[in-house]
Formats: C-alpha cells, sequence, structure tokens
C-alpha cells in the first residue's frame, strides 16, 4: 500500500461541539505535549496520578506489578496488578506497531475507543470491559483486567469449547448494531454520533486498503505463504469478477452508514472462558454497513476451521472441533438474527420504520416481511465482507495465529488455499447464500475436496 496515503491527522483539531449531551464532543487534543509511549517502568508513575486506578489497584506504586503484553498491530498494553485488584492500561502508539514509525497513526483513535466502549456498555452491558478512565495527554485507557479469560483465537488454536460463544457474541452485535441504527435511534442523535465517528478516518482508511483493495494488487506490504501461494496470489489479482465483487463490498464499507460498528470484531477481539464473553479493542469503530461485523466474526471462525488441519494431532484429528466450530457459526447467525428481530419488534425507537405506522393487521404482516427481507440482505453482506477478511489474512498484510503457528509451509499453504478459495466465494456468489446453513455446506464441502484449491 500507499504509506504516504495515512497521513498523520492533526492531534489539535477544534472541539467539535454537539447539541445533545448524549453526544460525546471532539476533545481539544489527544496526545500533544507530554505524549510519551509508555513503558514498564513508567507506568506505575503515570497510574499514581489518576486516584479511581490507584484505589482500585491498592497499596502503593512500589507495591504493583506491570506487564507488557500487547501482542497486536497498533498498541501497548499493559497488565497492572496491585494487592487488591488489577487493571489493563492500554495506549495508542503514534504509529502502526506491525510496521513502525514509517507508517503514522492518529493517538485520537484512542479517543473513538474509549467512546465507542461507552456506547457499546449502554447497549450491552457486562459485554464489554469496565472503564476506569482516559488519559487524552497520554491517548491511554485504563480497563478491567479480565481474568481467567483467554484470548479466543488462542482457545480455537487449542481446540476448546465455549459454550456461550455463539449466542454472547449475536446478543452483543444485534444489540449495539440495532440500537445505533436508525431503526433504535432517534435520527438527530444518530446523526451527531455519526459526526463524531466519521472522523475516525485513519483507521477506516486501512480497512479501505488492507481488506478491500491491497491483496488484490502488487503492494508493498503484502505477503502470504511463498512460493506454495505465488500462483495463487497472482490469480487474485488477475480475477476480474473476484476484483469488482470486493470493490462493490468496499463501496458499501464506505457509502452506507447504517449503524455503529466494531470495526475489528475478530477472534483476537474477544476475551472468553466458558461462562462469560467480553468484547474489547473497538478502536475502528465508525458507522457502517450492518453486515460488516457480523461477517468479520465468520471470517475469522471460517479461518479457524481451515486452520483445524494443521493443528490436528496423532492423538486427535480436529474433525470433531471443526464440526463444532461451525455449529457455532450457525448458532452465531442465527441468534444474531433472532436478536436483532426481537428488538427491532420490541424496541424499534428510531424515525426509520416508524412502529405506528403499521399497527393494523395488514401492516404488522407488511412490516414482518420486511423486517426478514431485510436481515437477508444482511447475511449476503456478511458472507461477502467474511471473504474480504479472509482473504486479506492470508494474503495482506496482517495474519493470523490460526494460521501462522502451523510450522510446516506445506501445510499451513494447504489449509490457505481451502481458506481463500471459500473467500472467493464467498464474496462473487454471495448473493446465492439463503442462510448460514449454505455457508457450513460450503465449508465443509470445500474441505471434504482435496482438488478445491483452485
Amino acid at each position: 500500500m500507499q504509506l504516504a496515503s495515512l497521513a498523520t491527522v492533526d492531534s489539535t483539531k477544534a472541539e467539535m461541539s454537539m447539541s445533545s449531551g448524549n453526544a460525546a464532543q471532539r476533545p481539544r487534543f489527544v496526545g500533544g505535549e507530554g505524549y510519551a509511549p509508555l513503558t514498564e517502568a513508567s507506568v506505575s508513575a503515570f497510574l499514581a496520578t489518576h486516584r479511581t486506578a490507584a484505589e482500585h489497584l491498592g497499596g502503593t506504586p512500589a507495591d504493583w506489578s506491570v506487564r507488557e503484553v500487547g501482542d497486536g498491530n497498533l498498541n501497548l498494553v499493559y497488565i497492572v496488578k496491585g494487592p487488591a485488584q488489577g487493571l489493563v492500561v492500554k495506549q495508542a502508539l503514534p504509529y502502526v506497531r506491525l510496521v513502525g514509525e514509517s507508517w503514522p497513526l492518529p493517538l485520537d483513535r484512542a479517543y473513538f475507543e474509549w467512546h465507542a466502549l461507552k456506547l457499546q456498555a449502554g447497549a450491552a452491558p457486562r459485554q464489554v470491559p469496565q472503564l476506569h478512565g482516559f488519559d487524552e495527554r497520554r491517548a491511554a485507557l485504563i480497563m478491567e483486567l479480565l481474568e481467567p479469560h483467554v484470548i479466543l483465537r488462542k482457545g480455537l488454536i487449542a481446540g476448546t469449547r465455549y459454550p456461550k460463544l455463539a449466542m454472547d457474541t449475536a446478543r452483543f452485535a444485534a444489540a449495539t448494531l440495532f440500537t445505533t441504527s436508525d431503526f433504535g435511534s432517534p435520527a438527530d442523535l444518530k446523526k451527531e454520533r455519526l459526526a463524531l465517528f466519521s472522523q475516525n478516518g485513519a483507521l477506516c482508511k486501512i480497512t479501505e486498503d488492507l481488506v478491500f483493495t491491497d491483496p488484490y494488487r502488487v503492494a508493498e506490504l503484502n505477503r502470504w505463504t511463498s512460493p506454495q501461494l505465488d500462483q495463487v496470489a497472482a490469480e487474485f489479482r488477475a480475477d476480474a469478477p473476484l476484483k469488482v465483487a470486493v470493490q462493490e463490498l468496499k463501496w458499501a464499507f464506505m457509502s452506507r452508514s447504517e449503524a455503529l460498528l466494531h470495526g475489528d470484531l475478530h477472534t483476537g477481539s474477544i476475551m472468553v472462558t466458558p461462562d462469560d464473553t467480553r468484547i474489547i479493542d473497538p478502536e475502528f469503530a465508525f458507522f457502517g454497513p450492518i453486515g460488516f461485523d457480523p461477517g468479520a466474526f465468520m471470517a475469522n471462525l471460517l479461518l479457524a476451521y481451515f486452520a483445524q488441519p494443521g493443528q490436528a494431532t496423532a492423538g486427535d484429528d480436529r474433525q470433531a472441533y471443526r464440526a463444532w466450530i461451525l455449529d457455532t457459526l450457525e448458532a452465531f447467525w442465527n441468534g444474531f438474527e433472532d436478536a436483532f428481530l426481537d428488538r427491532w419488534r420490541n424496541d424499534a425507537g428510531g424515525d426509520a420504520f416508524v412502529p405506528a405506522l403499521f399497527s393494523d393487521v395488514a401492516g404488522a404482516a407488511e412490516i414482518e416481511a420486511f423486517r426478514r427481507r431485510c436481515l437477508s440482505a444482511v447475511l449476503v453482506d456478511a458472507a461477502g465482507f467474511a471473504g474480504a477478511k479472509m482473504a486479506r489474512r492470508i494474503l495482506g498484510l496482517a495474519h493470523v495465529e490460526d494460521l501462522e503457528s502451523i510450522a510446516d509451509p506445506d501445510r499451513r499453504a494447504a489449509c490457505e488455499r481451502k481458506a481463500l478459495c471459500m473467500a472467493r466465494d464467498l464474496m462473487v456468489s454471495r448473493a446465492r447464500i439463503g442462510s448460514a446453513a449454505t455457508i457450513r455446506s460450503w465449508a465443509e464441502s470445500i474441505a471434504a475436496d482435496e482438488a478445491a484449491g483452485r
């Protein structure tokens, strides 16, 4: 990609006035004078200046332990433990951590994450970390330490089952997407929120380039398992129907401001135990197509599904676990659809499809039919976005541990070829998808066909 296209956003933009007390205001600055990356040596002194955080930890800074655990692409993440409890400090860096200072990023993405978390907590209580503070100068969020939770991606690699995962994630997505849409929010409030999150443009640009464009052209930061996938990568760059399909999806991403998205709802942004599911890291939050978040989650389940042969051992061929992953995908979509429809029927507080217009018998039947058509269209969108998300994790810059942890490159490439076959089908043939069962059937067919790596 062209690094010059991601210019640093001025961190001293003027505060944006909002007419509603419910809408967040733009900070006078995020970062700026006094900003410096935190270190394990400086985090305790930083938290000591935040009274509520210090009281939460207990004791004195000398009693606190600090460990940097960030394994993502963008930020610093510290776990801090005191005599009483623990906290997480997440700090934005002024560049992409995965690449380095040659790729600058605005620090105010931490501000958008802070406000996204607050909105999500209002829509889906207890499904995001509790917030303990936000330091604008340091572009740092102070949040609940989730223990004994693990990152879902690591659990999927280990072959662990999470009974509540599908429904918890479905309810979170339905709640956050419905309540911030025109079905759930008054028009003036939605417009104010849209104006705020539309300023998170640098992170939208990352998605626009890395997900929808770079895997289909020669780009400086692309990488894949080479030479095993060289031919497949070239075929993707030459595939005209595929390129039209992915650009249609990009156009939808750029133009359809339907609801506030998490923006990066993958299995690395979900922390789990068998009994609890929490969604983290919404720094890519913006208003976009409702199908984008469900598609991102399903994409990562499918990547985990196709990676399982590479995780198999002599004592566990992972076949039963692969079936569980697809069970989870189906249960997630069906749960999302049911939860979204339930809210639309019972909590429609928005200015689109005003309930009073459909209070008679004929109107009730017609609006219910429309709701179901709408969710069918969302599924088609979600399938397409899932395909784009899968392809970028194999042919683009940022890959996933599910596949990268497969040490044998031939074995890894065999898994990746099938995932890319699925990705293409989801994008090019998404209009044929009538249910999550269709997605499952396609995945099973590709997995069973050793000749499917086209």
